[in-house]
């Protein structure tokens, strides 16, 4: 096996799971310890280590292990901010239906690739209640709609405005640009900041390891970017915090940065790709959309690379057996629904200069159409890919209205801290346990 590409398989949470309700446990309710109080409303210590065992998932970690553990004290932070996130919601009025939820799960099921179904069962096999995931994601898409009350009709861009950034896109047509990733950790304060930065330096060494940046992305960051799994998209230099900007301009594809002091907080970058204003990151002003087929064959069982089971021996042997005979991708698409389609086999359109992380870019750039892929080993399988075809596109600029999007979600972001520092300030926050 030459080629090893670590991919968590993570798929969304099925429609039924988001008629959790939006409710907020009072402290004399519960018979569970208790963490912390914060305006009366209760956080278990089953909450935070429901969080832990989500987190042991998402980097392939076991649960109860001394980095989840290192870990719990900014876990707890994180869940105090999004019971105050989430009183601040309730306060207001704002509704967030199970419609709006379901979407943004179908949109972590559509950047992973993912089948339904496979993220509820790995949630469970941890012991850790699915609705974790159900709660936090509706209180990021309702905290949203808070920091657009919050920055009003006035923050939305005007004409001169978005003729002003078209202009600046026209000027800078050539220059460069990064796709940028990021994982936004807030410090509220200077006690806090031992505490967010060692988070920030375990969060680091399991992306280096191997752990998908948009999972950990949309689970631990809690910058607006969260729930697009911490996408800032293609910006240039100009657009980024300065210490940032600096680092990426020097960072090669595909690495994680160290964690960088920014206003508010800190926060961990990746740099995804680099091009030209313009321009794809091959030169061309044009995306080269790529039809695929891919196999995906389970292990029974999470695998360890230096003892491997027979079972997951037997499954390498049946993938390369495919590599071998699989010749169009019809042939790949009855593998895999021999396998019992556990993923899907048409994942549908891929636009190569958005395909992540950048060791799989290349293997694509590289990879003839109807050859199969060297085998891509995950812990919880194996799989492989064939182009069918490539087809190049022009590439289109950003819309007015995309543009405005772009500009008011920047100004959202800015009021994000200065609106949760306030809600800290306001508000009664008691740690029943010192877990540092």
């Amino acid at each position: 096996m030459s080629f090893r590409l670590k991919l968590l398989c993570l798929a969304a949470v099925p429609a039924w799971l988001a008629l959790a309700s939006m409710t907020v446990p009072r402290a004399e309710a519960q018979t569970a310890s208790i963490a912390a109080v914060v305006n009366g409303d209760v956080i278990t210590n089953d909450d935070v280590d429901n969080r832990a065992r989500f987190f042991a998932l998402a980097t392939g970690q076991q649960g109860g292990t001394d980095v989840v553990d290192r870990l719990k004290p900014q876990i707890l932070q994180q869940l105090i901010n999004e019971r105050l996130e989430l009183q601040e919601i309730l306060r207001r009025g704002i509704v967030v239906n199970d419609k709006q939820v379901a979407s943004a799960l179908g949109e972590i099921e559509h950047n992973n690739n993912m089948a339904p179904g496979v993220l509820q069962q790995k949630l469970r096999a941890l012991g850790v209640d699915p609705g974790t995931l159900i709660s936090q994601i509706r209180t990021q898409i309702g905290w949203n709609q808070v920091l657009r009350q919050v920055v009003g009709g006035m923050g939305r861009p005007t004409d001169a405005d978005i003729n002003r950034q078209l202009k600046l896109m026209t000027d800078k047509k050539g220059a460069p640009q990064y796709n940028v990733g990021e994982i936004f950790i807030p410090i509220n304060s200077p006690a806090a900041a031992p505490g967010a930065d060692r988070f920030a330096q375990s969060v680091i060494q399991q992306l280096r390891a191997g752990a998908p940046f948009p999972i950990i992305a949309a689970q631990f960051s809690q910058g607006e970017t969260a729930l697009q799994g911490g996408a800032l998209g293609w910006v240039g230099a100009d657009q980024l915090d300065p210490a940032v900007a600096q680092l990426v301009t020097q960072m090669p594809i595909g690495a994680v940065s160290n964690p960088v002091p920014v206003a508010g907080g800190i926060v961990i970058v990746q740099l995804r790709g680099t091009q030209q204003a313009g321009q794809t990151n091959n030169g061309a002003s044009a995306n080269i959309i790529l039809n695929v087929r891919q196999v995906f064959l389970p292990f029974s069982s999470p695998l360890n690379e230096q003892n491997p089971t027979q079972q997951q021996r037997d499954t390498m042997a049946k993938l390369h057996a495919i590599e071998v005979s699989a010749k169009s991708c019809d042939d790949v698409e009855a593998a895999n629904k021999a396998a019992g389609n556990v993923k899907p086999a048409n994942p549908g359109p891929v636009n190569l200069a958005q395909v992540t992380p950048a060791a799989f870019q290349t293997l694509l750039s590289n990879l003839p159409v109807g050859r199969v892929s060297p085998p891509l080993i995950a812990d919880n399988g194996v799989s492989a890919v064939m182009i069918c075809s490539r087809d190049t596109q022009a590439a289109v600029g950003p819309t007015r209205t995309q543009i405005a999007d772009q500009l008011f979600q920047s100004r959202v972001g800015l009021a994000a801290q200065q609106t949760l520092d306030d809600l800290h300030r306001q508000g009664s926050i008691q740690i029943m346990q010192d877990k540092e």
